[in-house]
């Protein structure tokens, strides 16, 4: 066996949450009185609330109290949290629950790895929430991606060395973190493009030609 677990970015991997990251954004940005895109959107994939609000700001002509970043920040996640409940098991990928099951089939671990404080919730809402073996997000760490904790605290849950264990993940930030964790790396979507990971996968049930 090749790898004796599997860590799953979940935003962009396992389920797509993006647009609802960006709406939530956008009314951010157009309250305080920036520009906001889907380019700036892509920016702030795999990194905290702070670090992305930070990013939006760039172009804004004045300075935020810690504590109006902070209200910021909450109200994101709030306005975000409530897109989120249209989020169904229907949003999965028809073959993201069929490659996950013949994974584990193959006595192989599997865990989220995710910056996102909501991991839990949208695991729900897919109804995934009792199917991982350990769940390493953004309530257990204190440091986002690029940073490897989130993939050092999976494996460590998983009982498993971090050689073992192949991410994968769509963010550059991600990518990078996995490197530094010591893991081979898959990449899908966007990730394919930055010329990090150990394998390009072209969809999600190509995995199963890897592990």
């Amino acid at each position: 066996m090749r790898y004796q677990a599997v860590i799953f970015d979940l935003d962009g991997v396992i389920c797509q949450t993006d647009r609802y990251h960006y709406l939530a954004w956008k009314r951010i940005a157009d309250e305080i009185g920036v520009y906001f895109d889907e380019v700036i959107n892509n920016r702030l994939r795999g990194i905290s609330r702070t670090e992305s609000l930070e990013i939006i700001l760039e172009s804004y002509d004045g300075e935020l109290s810690q504590a109006e970043k902070n209200y910021y920040t909450d109200k994101k996640n709030a306005i975000y949290l409530d897109l989120l409940k249209e989020m169904s098991p229907e949003d999965l990928g028809p073959e993201v629950r069929d490659t996950l099951d013949r994974i584990r089939a193959k006595g192989i671990l599997e865990a989220i790895g995710s910056s996102s404080r909501n991991a839990k919730f949208i695991l729900r809402q897919v109804g995934l929430e009792n199917y991982f073996d350990a769940v390493s997000d953004g309530s257990n760490i204190t440091n986002s991606k690029p940073d490897p904790e989130v993939f050092l605290k999976a494996s460590e849950y998983l009982g498993i060395d971090p050689r073992g264990c192949l991410v994968v993940e769509d963010a550059r930030s991600g990518l990078e973190a996995a490197l530094v964790a010591n893991m081979d790396c898959a990449a899908i979507g966007d990730g394919t493009k930055y010329n990090l990971a150990n394998y390009n996968l072209k969809r999600f049930s190509d995995l199963l030609l890897i592990v």
